[in-house]
């Protein structure tokens, strides 16, 4: 390590207290005390539970004790030291407490403060009167501070900018949100005229692994390095990787008779039975569910089957009440809690120490995902993270098996940078204009300097502030949308009411109208979407935080409702629920199927794994075991059809008494295959007239006809190319209405919609049908409107895929098509075929109806 550091009184004090505690800092650690006391920028990446928080927060500590050596422990209100966003208000009061123990042991008198949606007007009027030292705040509340008046001065005496969770925040408009957020505060602190000390401010990002760490860093940094290109000095910034080798026990538990015709989502709940020991021989078990309408089944089921659990197991997700998310966070910490029952809610967090085991139910759709998971258990660097996968289907064996393959090759997805987002810039625009104004050439290169603006033309910058000055080119008539004034040259927000209104709506996280839930005799219980409860009669039952409930009536823009005896009840559905399939883990995917032939039955020892992480269970030596185990299912596939080989695209064709059945598996996702189901269908219209339906899940989709379907040897390649896909697309999917409903996301974003003040929301079919009407006046009047393109583009990339879609069939041209006329359905159309039905039947009647054609097929000899 550097002499500098270990000479410096900073570190001198901070490496005793750490010894006091008998702990050591790892050298990750101290290699970034050591930029940071450089005063450079970077990215920090280190595994789950392994001090990526006190690599970054320390280094701040030793910083600030080496300039003031001798009163370090008196200096008091030195003003805001360090900024520290993170993207969940869960996650403030973990590191809150954590930086709160520091600085109390180490003697320093420095305030926590914490800023976001849960803080009470009491403390933020005590943080605008004097700054707390540190500031933990999301982004949407930083742009809530960058709208008041003389925001400038709050910043004078910041040194650092900890962005954590960055991973969490790449690729998503909340992470644009801070690119701008940054690109002004690093102008600010050039131009500051409230202090006359050194202005430079640095940047350190803190990271969990990703594909594409180098970019992630470097569009953290863009606005730092392009100003200091333009002063002609170099920041390329560093990436400190922690070299610590995470031991992760990955272990599959499966069903006692593997079904040869799987179907998605029953198999779970099944073997419920099974985690009961696991959960009772742990000190405590977090149980990842993928949705929040099934963690509420799942914990009912657990109540059901072990009712000793009762007092000792919780319920954790988005739409449970916050003061119940918080009672179960606390206990968790404090090991009072034996599982708890949780969605991605609590995928990140400084440290549950008590959890010892993690239970994966379902696939997790991505590898980073699963890692992330995984390191919820043995939160600390020399820890064994236990993890458990349940599968909710036979065939999600074969994907636990392409996630141990990929942890062994250290194949994790990349986190896409977003650009162009106009309704983000609209938004903070706004913010600007009504606190201090902006002057638009100077805010231009500001806003250039950031990743997501960075090719953003001037004519596109000139349409934006005619937009917000004067309603553009279709809204020019309507006074409501002249919000901005320019006066001497700066563009301000005047009217009392506009800024009011734009305060209550900063952000970028648009869901469907949610309804708070309350006891008619008072007593919160958490939230719900409109349209569930639009759907409800008085008197019915549903589940909510874990509790049966019988809907009343709503009032206010609340549910009321009573507790209910009834042992049946509906589990809410909420929008969103389904994740697809990620890139990495689909081509993984394909190349452990390439394992499971008829002579792939083997032990396969892979021992190579990740810098970070290492697989340490007996699994992970014999990574087949899980197509061992699904041996009968492939053994039937491959006498029905065909088990496709990594090269290989399977197209099934199959007459029943549904019809013509069309199936095609190429492993990419629902999305995709939904995209590519109706293009393959509007192509194979061009040859003969025909309608068809479809399905999909995550490995193919399906195409249902009332006649044959002329797909054969001498078309499909040519009805998989990429050639004409745009266009293709456009045709095929009805990307007009797509677009119409995403830019209701966006003109919410861009402040076109107004949704109405707290407690009286608008419905959301209120909002589709503003959002509607200005997508329609756009379209007649402005089609070259920046938000309609964006639109647009983000269902290509979202909702679309366009991207690997097009990579799939440039794949696909390359691989051999294999077609099989099986007599039967097969074992891997079997859940896309039950998949087609649940919209038509109850989850009960499915269930049946499911049962009897397995008994069916397995009679046809």
């Amino acid at each position: 390590m550097h002499s500098l550091l270990k000479t410096a009184k900073g570190y001198k004090i901070v490496n005793e207290w750490l010894s006091s505690k008998g702990r050591s800092p790892f050298l990750f650690q101290q290699q970034t005390w050591q930029h940071i006391i450089n005063g450079e920028s970077g990215l920090v990446n280190a595994p789950t539970g392994c001090g990526k928080t006190f690599s970054v927060f320390l280094g701040v500590v030793i910083d600030f004790i080496n300039h003031h050596p001798d009163d370090y422990t008196t200096k008091k209100n030195c003003g805001l030291q360090l900024l520290w966003i993170t993207p969940l208000r869960a996650l403030a009061k973990d590191i809150g407490r954590a930086m709160e123990e520091v600085v109390q042991e180490l003697g320093i008198s420095w305030k926590i403060g914490i800023r976001n949606g849960d803080t009470e007007t009491a403390e933020r009027a005590r943080q605008k009167r004097q700054m707390p030292e540190v500031l933990i705040i999301t982004p949407e509340s930083l742009h809530l501070l960058l709208a008041q008046k003389g925001y400038a001065s709050i910043f004078s005496s910041l040194k650092i900018i900890a962005v954590d969770e960055w991973h969490e925040l790449l690729g998503s408009k909340r992470g644009v949100q801070v690119e701008l957020a940054l690109s002004r505060i690093i102008v600010l602190k050039e131009n500051n005229q409230y202090s006359i000390i050194n202005n430079q401010c640095s940047i350190w990002g803190i990271s969990a692994t990703i594909g594409n760490l180098e970019e992630a860093k470097s569009v953290l940094l863009s606005p730092l390095s392009v100003r200091r290109g333009v002063r002609g000095e170099a920041l390329a910034g560093v990436i400190v990787k922690a070299h610590i080798q995470k031991k992760i026990n990955v272990a599959s538990i499966y069903p006692d008779e593997i079904e040869k015709y799987p179907w998605a989502g029953h198999l779970g709940i099944k073997l419920a039975h099974k985690i009961i020991p696991i959960i009772e021989q742990s000190k405590t078990t977090l149980i990842f569910i993928n949705t929040r309408g099934m963690s509420e089944t799942w914990y009912q089921t657990l109540l059901n089957i072990c009712p000793d659990l009762a007092g000792s197991i919780a319920l954790h997700h988005g739409s449970v009440d916050r003061e119940l998310r918080t009672w179960v966070e606390e206990n968790l910490h404090t090991g009072k809690l034996k599982a708890v029952v949780c969605t991605s809610s609590l995928d990140l967090g400084v440290d549950f120490r008590p959890v010892e085991t993690v239970i994966q139910v379902g696939s997790p759709k991505g590898v980073a995902r699963f890692l992330q998971r995984a390191g919820r258990s043995g939160h600390s660097p020399d820890a064994v993270s236990k993890i458990y996968f349940l599968p909710t289907h036979s065939l999600e064996l074969v994907e636990a098996a392409a996630l141990k393959s990929a942890m062994a090759q250290n194949i994790i997805e990349s986190r896409m940078p977003m650009l162009l987002c106009y309704d983000v810039l609209i938004q903070y625009l706004n913010t600007l204009a009504i606190s201090d104004g902006f002057e638009p050439d100077k805010i231009f290169n500001e806003i250039k300097s950031t990743h997501c603006y960075k090719e953003m033309t001037r004519d596109e910058w000139e349409q934006i502030l005619h937009f917000i000055k004067e309603g553009g080119v279709a809204l020019q008539q309507y006074d409501d949308y002249k919000k901005v004034e320019a006066e001497d040259g700066v563009y301000k927000i005047k009217s009392r009411k506009v800024a009011m209104r734009h305060r209550l709506h900063i952000g970028t996280i648009v869901s469907d109208a949610m309804l708070k839930v309350k006891f008619i005799t008072g007593g919160y219980i958490g939230v719900i979407e409109e349209y569930f409860i639009s759907r409800l009669e008085p008197g019915d039952t549903f589940t909510l935080a874990g509790r049966n409930l019988e809907f009343v009536m709503i009032k206010d823009m609340t549910a009321l409702v009573r507790k209910s005896s009834s042992k049946k009840s509906i589990v809410p559905s909420w929008t969103g629920g389904r994740m697809p399939l990620s890139a990495n883990l689909g081509k993984v995917l394909r190349e452990t199927l390439d394992e499971s032939g008829p002579d792939s039955y083997r032990v396969n020892s892979r021992e190579s794994f990740p810098d970070n992480y290492r697989d340490d269970s007996q699994e992970s030596r014999d990574i087949a075991i899980e197509l061992k185990v699904l041996k009968p299912l492939f053994e039937l596939q491959q006498q029905l059809s065909h088990v496709p080989k990594e090269n290989e695209l399977l197209i099934e064709q199959i007459e029943t008494r549904d019809g013509f059945h069309l199936f095609v598996y190429p492993f990419e996702g629902r999305l995709v295959h939904e995209a590519m189901a109706a293009i393959l269908a509007y192509r194979i219209s061009r040859i003969t007239p025909i309608t068809f339906s479809f399905a999909m899940n995550d490995y193919g989709f399906e195409l249902l006809s009332d006649q044959p379907i002329p797909v054969d040897d001498s078309n499909v390649y040519e009805l998989f190319s990429p050639e004409n896909l745009l266009n293709d697309i456009q045709r095929s999917v009805n990307s007009t209405e797509m677009a119409k409903r995403k830019f209701r996301d966006v003109a919410v974003i861009g402040g076109l919609i107004f949704q109405g003040m707290p407690g009286e929301k608008k419905k959301a079919r209120h909002l589709q049908a503003s959002a509607s009407l200005l997508f329609k006046v756009f379209s007649e009047y402005e089609p070259s409107n920046l938000l309609l393109r964006q639109s647009y583009t983000e269902v290509m990339e979202q909702q679309m895929e366009e991207t690997r879609l097009r990579d799939m069939l440039h794949r696909i041209q390359q691989s051999k098509i294999v077609i099989t006329f099986p007599q039967q359905l097969t074992p891997f159309c079997f859940p896309v075929k039950v998949d087609s039905m649940r919209e038509d039947l109850s989850s009960e009647k499915l269930e049946d109806r499911v049962r009897k054609m397995q008994q069916q097929l397995k009679e046809v000899k």
